[in-house]
């Protein structure tokens, strides 16, 4: 699943089409197509793992999901869910939920806690982890509403950057961890970015998808772990578990 940075990645290699005129739409989205035909991109924002399509007077929102993937001028041999046409070039995303938004979208997204977001709250990030004593750091990393952007890779190596095992529960945090926690989800965020531009992102991993812990050297542990029962890879010796 494309997490935060990849979808700040999509926004500016797609700002060429802010402000043209969409002149064909197509797809297999379950959306009123016609809506979009011969309106004018005003924005192009993200939340997380949403990218947003801004028209006048609504938002055409994209999930890429799992496995969901876009194409710019240029197309895939299977069907796109959504296909954008413009005088000069085209838009296509493949395998993605679409979703259509009316209204303000400060009404419906919560911008404090986008982790790429310069409206960004770590104060707002601290307040809500206090409401959550019982939740897993691991769930808590990929729980939207409080970390908008985080995924799997950026849990696994942000847990494994600040020394805590993924089945801490979040209550149990010394204060300093929580908000070494919360300041290294943003730090790791941005940097994800810059090695995902150069192409060098797995190149800087740690702990995603490896087999024995650098700091220790003795092997990772794997688990399917929380309530996401997403994979885990976390080294039991240096992680502490509180």
């Amino acid at each position: 699943m494309p997490e935060g940075p990849s979808i700040v990645i999509l926004k500016e290699a797609v700002a060429p089409f802010k402000g043209k005129k969409v002149i064909d739409v197509a797809g297999y989205a379950k959306i009123d197509l016609e809506r979009i035909r011969n309106k004018k991109i005003i924005d192009l924002k993200s939340w997380g793992k949403h990218f947003l399509i801004c028209f006048k007077g609504f938002t055409v929102r994209i999930h890429l999901l799992m496995f969901g993937s876009y194409r710019i001028n240029e197309q895939k041999d299977s069907n796109p869910a959504l296909h954008l046409r413009f005088q000069q070039g085209e838009l296509n995303f493949y395998t993605c939920a679409v979703k259509v938004i009316d209204g303000p979208l400060d009404e419906v997204y919560d911008w404090t806690a986008d982790v790429m977001n310069e409206a960004w709250d770590p104060k707002s990030a601290m307040a809500k982890l206090k409401q959550a004593p019982d939740m897993l750091v691991a769930d808590a990393l990929l729980n939207q509403d409080i970390f908008s952007g985080s995924g799997n890779i950026i849990k696994n190596e942000v847990l494994f950057r600040i020394r805590v095992h993924p089945e801490s529960k979040v209550g149990a945090l010394p204060l300093k961890k929580k908000r070494e926690l919360v300041r290294e989800v943003v730090v790791y965020s941005f940097e994800f970015l810059r090695w995902k531009k150069e192409y060098r992102l797995k190149e800087h991993w740690e702990a995603h998808t490896k087999k024995s812990c650098p700091r220790c050297n003795i092997p990772f542990h794997k688990a399917y772990v929380g309530t996401t029962k997403r994979r885990t890879f976390f080294c039991t010796n240096c992680q502490i578990l509180y």
